[in-house]
């Protein structure tokens, strides 16, 4: 049992090294030069388009919660809820193991409203739930619209895919959305009572959950030239592949894997100009909003203190 907790660090120690030596393999005649112009090539109004496609995909992350805590039945403050979002999503996707890093920026902030850690961890996993669900809808939509899409991965990733696949996708987020309609019965397991959603919160879900994915996407998209583009549809295809196999990785900010699995998919492009437009993918949706997150948690810890220290004044007196 003592081993468990190794477990997850080896398996992303080693998915870090087996996707560094694979995307050395892909990037060995990349030049720095390259990269620099690729980045130079950016239009001014393509940065612009990256900035407000990132405000989508944060200010939709902040929908997370709020639906969530729709579903819970608690009022939270609206700027509240979107810095604790921002914040918990910021770190994350930076840290990696997003359940725990993001679990304790949540319970922090959360608990300072008065929700109990039962109620934080009904929040948590259905925030999960909603990203789920929103790459359930946006694989569906993708599968049926470029069904060989999976044929752009080669040997590299064997994934076995069709339009079929897409309906078949979409079928089951139909059915979650019909149980909705139906008012199911609420589930009892043990203590746990866990209540079906209501048409309002799943609606809003199967809204949000692919917002911020489309969002994030197109930060990549305006980032890369037209010159072998292969449209919106494939590039969010690849995104939400990418993105999904760098979550289960565990690796923190999906470092390499992500990379791989863009070379890899997008093989008629010009690999500087991918790596570029990844570069500034990480630039605004990983490491912008990381600086500010560090400072909102240092800001909120100081606010804590101050009240704690104000409270102990009082009770003293």
């Amino acid at each position: 049992m003592r081993y468990k907790k190794y477990f997850w660090p080896a398996v992303a120690t080693a998915t870090i090294a087996l996707s560094g030596w694979l995307l050395y393999k892909e990037l060995r005649g990349l030049s720095f030069d390259e990269l620099a112009g690729s980045l130079e090539a950016i239009s001014d109004a393509n940065w612009v388009l990256c900035a407000l496609s990132t405000l989508v995909a944060y200010l939709a992350l902040a929908g997370y919660d709020r639906i969530a805590l729709m579903y819970l039945n608690r009022k939270v403050n609206w700027l509240f809820i979107t810095v604790c979002s921002f914040t918990t999503y910021a770190l994350s996707h930076n840290v990696g193991a997003s359940v725990l890093s993001g679990g304790v920026v949540r319970y922090r902030a959360y608990s300072s409203k008065g929700l109990g850690p039962s109620e934080i961890g009904m929040l948590i996993a259905f925030c999960s739930f909603t990203f789920a669900l929103g790459v359930l809808i946006l694989a569906g939509l993708v599968l049926i619209i470029e069904p060989d899409i999976t044929e752009r991965f080669g040997d590299v990733l064997t994934l076995g895919a069709s339009a079929a696949t897409g309906y078949g996708l979409l079928a089951l987020v139909g059915i979650y959305v019909l149980g909705s309609f139906l008012k199911l019965r609420t589930l009892t397991f043990g203590s746990l009572q866990v209540t079906y959603p209501s048409p309002r919160v799943v609606l809003s879900q199967a809204m949000i959950g692919p917002l911020e994915l489309l969002g994030a996407a197109g930060i990549i998209y305006f980032a890369l030239p037209e010159v072998g583009n292969p449209g919106f549809v494939v590039v969010l295809g690849i995104f939400l592949l990418s993105f999904s196999a760098a979550l289960i990785s565990h690796v923190p900010g999906g470092l390499g894997v992500f990379e791989l699995v863009f070379i890899v998919g997008l093989p008629d492009m010009d690999p500087a100009d991918v790596i570029a437009a990844l570069l500034v993918f990480r630039l605004f949706y990983l490491i912008i909003p990381f600086i500010m997150a560090l400072v909102v948690i240092g800001l909120f810890e100081h606010s804590q203190f101050r009240r704690r220290r104000s409270e102990n004044g009082q009770s003293k007196r």
